[in-house]
């Protein structure tokens, strides 16, 4: 969750990393962002640096369930009322790229 291998896998085309700045790049264009916070094999907590609400945030967290034992990915994302549909959509086709990375 936190390699630029791992997320250049299926979050993003490429993934670099410089300290705390990580640059997403889909389509040839790149997208910055700051690692806020990171919890190793739990979570990892990130803010774009062209928004500019300072408590907006996207994050990936990981649970086991404690009956079945299946691993589950939390998202959170912040969106505008009019960008939700769109945020959506793009959550729904990385989750389903993330499924086929895994083989799953």
């Amino acid at each position: 969750m936190t390699t630029p291998t791992g997320l250049s896998g299926w979050f993003a085309d490429d993934v670099t990393v410089k300290d705390n700045l990580y640059t997403f790049v889909w389509n040839k264009s790149p997208i910055e962002a700051e690692l806020l916070s990171i919890s190793p094999n739990n979570k990892v907590r990130f803010r774009w640096l062209e928004n500019e609400n300072p408590d907006s945030y996207f994050e990936f967290k990981l649970h086991t369930d404690e009956i079945t034992g299946a691993v589950i990915l939390e998202i959170t994302d912040f969106a505008d009322s009019e960008e939700k549909e769109e945020s959506i959509t793009l959550w729904d086709s990385q989750i389903k790229e993330l499924k086929r990375a895994l083989g799953i």
